[in-house]
């Protein structure tokens, strides 16, 4: 998939590792589970693949998050993202393209 990342701490922490925001700080164990998952929404090619890694625990939210989907950092975090599927049709090129947006690195208890 084709990543996009809504907030700026989010890219950071995916490419860097650390954060400029000192509101955003996270333990490195977080960290690292963090670029893990990202990496493997990076490494899907449709949705559906994420389901074969048991451990990020793909699902589909509801509520007041509906639309959105999320995968597990571990038992206390998660990566929140939506998912847009465009179909690119030309005479030469067929494509589908899937983009990840990951919206949040959010604490799943508050």
């Amino acid at each position: 998939m084709i990543l996009s990342f809504k907030k700026e701490y989010l890219r950071e922490l995916y490419e860097t590792g650390t954060t400029s925001s000192k509101k955003h700080r996270f333990q490195p164990e977080i960290i690292r589970a963090y670029v893990k998952c990202v990496y493997r929404l990076e490494e899907a090619i449709v949705p559906e693949d994420l389901y074969k890694y048991k451990s990020l625990n793909f699902e589909a939210l509801a509520g007041d998050k509906n639309g959105l989907y999320s995968v597990r950092v571990n038992n206390q975090y998660r990566v929140e993202f939506s998912i847009t599927q465009m179909n690119l049709n030309e005479e030469i090129l067929e494509a589908n393209v899937t983009i990840c947006n990951i919206i949040e690195l959010s604490n799943h208890y508050k």
